[in-house]
């Protein structure tokens, strides 16, 4: 049995997860889906005041607190997050699950390192994203997903900080490198291209094992089996039960 935490990328909360969380623990593992400070469910922070260290202490805290073995799992910006909490912890992990996420090479900001279209980003009002509209997150997010679930989803999104996003990554390979690092590539993602950034990031920060799964940017939504049976693989590979007896 390990523990997954779970986090989520910009502009989406805990429920996002909400597909994949019975489904990895119909299969006997402890889950903890992340609401961020300031995000969701966890109004702890004022907007303003959210940074990039506010959000990897928080997980980091989290870790901490968790019972090992622990699988710290990201989506999209939600790798840079975890990346920067494996830092601060790494001896509380087994492994990080990078689901089709960014990977930060040390000293880069989050949009340094994904290179993201500009045309993704929404407009910044007080340091703050507006929410992604529906069309945008449709077609970029969800265009494999059912009209409800794309609609549903849509509902769900909020406005994001925009701070984290310009601040350099302070992970370390001493530190953060030492840890086992999965990734989950979609092969059909229209927010982060398969080609040259994905597999650019994974080139640079190499990870093992790999699973390709053919979805858009959300596998939670589209293909929840298919992300949960991944994600299982990669506990029965960091965290195998003889290890955590």
């Amino acid at each position: 049995m390990a523990t997954f935490v779970l986090v989520p990328g910009a502009g989406h909360t805990a429920w996002c997860w909400h597909k994949v969380v019975p489904l990895l623990e119909s299969a006997g593992h402890r889950v903890i889906a992340l609401d961020l400070p300031g995000t969701g469910g966890n109004p702890s922070h004022a907007v303003k005041d959210l940074t990039l260290d506010v959000w990897a202490g928080y997980v980091a805290d989290q870790l901490r607190q968790a019972e090992a073995p622990v699988l710290l799992a990201g989506h999209s910006r939600g790798g840079f997050v975890i990346s920067e909490a494996a830092e601060r912890a790494p001896e509380t992990l087994a492994g990080l699950i990078y689901l089709t996420a960014i990977i930060p090479p040390p000293g880069q900001s989050l949009l340094e390192a994904a290179g993201y279209d500009p045309s993704i980003v929404p407009p910044i009002v007080d340091g703050c994203m507006e929410k992604f509209s529906d069309d945008v997150a449709i077609e970029r997010f969800y265009h494999r997903c059912s009209a409800e679930d794309a609609a549903e989803a849509c509902r769900h999104l909020y406005a994001e900080p925009y701070e984290p996003d310009r601040a350099p990554s302070g992970v370390t390979w001493e530190r953060w490198g030492r840890v086992p690092r999965a990734y989950i590539e979609c092969s059909d993602d229209k927010a982060l291209d398969l080609a040259s950034q994905q597999r650019k990031m994974q080139a640079a920060a190499p990870c093992d094992p790999v699973f390709t799964l053919d979805t858009d940017h959300s596998p939670f939504f589209c293909a929840p089996e298919a992300l949960a049976t991944a994600m299982l693989e990669i506990a029965r590979q960091f965290a195998p039960a003889e290890a955590a007896a």
